[in-house]
């Protein structure tokens, strides 16, 4: 395989001058990953490993599902980072955005000389280029989205190219790259790397956007909800005329992104608003949330989604407008719809014990808490909910959410906070306040216990939980393995 900027020389404008289109004079084989356990990063990381690559990585956190996924795929993961695990004759390290300066193997690349790039870079150089690309974006419902739209193609015979934050179950991974015309990726408003802070969903090339919502976070690149709507409206600029972008007419902050890009763009892109709102260009109408799925009308069409919780109809409805763009046929994403199996750790029952169940959610925002919670009352209605949170993001380990956490998490039954970790990287006046934040939760009225450790909170629940009971774990990490520490508690309490 040829590196994707191999040098060669070729005119242009008529002969006049003679550009290099690309640097490099040997082939492209072993390829390091440095944070292969992220989810984007793994799921790139196997796609380039089943085109032929040598795929080696590193990473500090390694558990499952990505770890046992990239186990599958036969991928070498070193624990840790250390010089020596970027094997001799590496030709191209991928430096994922959560890897900084200081890191052993960053500073073994700097000092080796060797090629490196961002993961959204690689993903351009490699597999974007000339593609029909949908871009899926939005602070909440990227991932289920992504999966959405990818598995409707999928299911219609496209067989797209995909990067989606996640393992879509109906999918069976998160990334793919094919020889189709269509890629549909997740797009993240987070910085690409240490050495390049620009929104990852920049070097997408995008053709159709999807812009779901948006709403202050990321709280330690973004100073405010304004900075983020600039990354959004510079994401607009390079839709080509041909192009769409669908966008949430029922959020504010949206309706404004989409003002202030028709007034840049000068009618250069065509922006379609989708929503309940009644002067959206295309209204989502007729909702019915029951226990095992949701649905909705829009253009003259009724659909149904196996999902619970009205954000799951915004993304459902999101998905089949640019299903639509895509050609398919109402009739088509009906039927596709109704097949869809969700995303792993995405209200994913883990198990059920003595009739406890344990659920699994990545909701790492008040609004995502709030909306989980709301989705698995509709799904349990008659059981008593508990919520085990461990506020582990680099926002939510800050004070800029104190409140709203309090207010989302009252919603469930019963409360069980989790101790901050990496509390030390936040100014002690910007961090978040777990005693306070138990304390409002109380104040609203519902139960709220502050532990100590895992195995501790484990031994706390266990203890009190009683049949019919729904434990709802939130965490967009590992949270120390507390799901099978939980089902196995409860098995033994019997």
């Amino acid at each position: 395989m040829r590196l994707p900027w191999r040098i060669t020389e070729k005119t242009c404008h008529g002969g006049r001058n003679k550009v290099p289109s690309a640097v490099g004079e040997k082939e492209m084989k072993k390829i390091h990953f440095l944070g292969i356990c992220g989810t984007a990063m793994g799921a790139v990381a196997t796609a380039m490993a089943r085109k032929g690559y040598v795929v080696t990585g590193s990473d500090e956190n390694v558990y499952p599902p990505m770890s046992t996924f990239l186990a599958a795929e036969g991928i070498e993961v070193k624990v840790g980072y250390r010089a020596e695990n970027i094997p001799d004759g590496t030709d191209m390290v991928v430096i994922g955005n959560a890897i900084s300066r200081g890191n052993a193997e960053v500073e073994a690349v700097l000092e080796r000389g060797l090629r490196y790039m961002s993961l959204p870079e690689a993903m351009k150089e490699f597999f974007l280029w000339g593609k029909k690309n949908y871009v899926v974006t939005g602070t909440h419902g990227k991932t289920t989205t992504t999966s959405m739209l990818a598995w409707m193609l999928e299911d219609n015979g496209r067989e797209p190219s995909f990067m989606i934050g996640g393992i879509a179950r109906n999918l069976g991974r998160g990334g793919r790259f094919t020889d189709s015309s269509s890629c549909v990726l997740e797009g993240d408003e987070y910085d690409t790397a240490f050495f390049d802070k620009r929104s990852k969903f920049l070097h997408y090339l995008p053709h159709v956007v999807i812009v779901n919502n948006i709403e202050m976070d990321h709280a330690d690149i973004y100073n405010n909800v304004d900075e983020i709507k600039l990354s959004f409206r510079r994401l607009l600029r390079v839709v080509p005329r041909d192009g769409v972008v669908f966008i949430n007419a029922d959020c504010p902050n949206c309706r404004e992104v989409r003002i202030r890009a028709e007034e840049e763009l000068g009618g250069c892109v065509q922006l379609v608003s989708v929503g309940t709102s009644e002067d959206a260009d295309v209204r989502i109408t007729s909702i019915e949330l029951e226990p095992n799925g949701c649905r909705f009308s829009m253009r003259g069409e009724t659909y149904e989604v196996p999902m619970v919780g009205e954000f799951n109809v915004r993304n459902a409805a999101m998905a089949a407008n640019a299903a639509l763009e895509a050609g398919l046929s109402p009739e088509q994403i009906r039927a596709s719809l109704k097949k869809f199996e969700g995303v792993a750790r995405r209200q994913e029952v883990r198990g059920t014990v003595n009739d406890v169940t344990v659920v699994d959610d990545f909701a790492h925002h008040p609004t995502a808490v709030a909306q989980s919670i709301d989705g698995l009352r509709q799904r349990y209605p008659q059981s008593r909910l508990w919520v085990l949170f461990d506020p582990r993001s680099n926002t939510m380990i800050r004070n800029i959410f104190q409140h709203d956490i309090a207010v989302a998490l009252s919603k469930a039954d019963r409360v069980i906070l989790a101790p901050v970790e990496n509390y030390k990287k936040v100014a002690k006046e910007n961090r978040l306040d777990e005693e306070a934040l138990c304390s409002d939760v109380e104040t609203q009225g519902k139960e709220c216990y502050l532990g100590k450790g895992i195995d501790e909170i484990v031994a706390y629940v266990v203890e009190r939980a009683k049949p019919g009971d729904v434990l709802l774990v939130m965490s967009n990490g590992g949270f120390g393995g507390i799901h099978t520490k939980l089902l196995t508690a409860l098995g033994r309490s019997n």
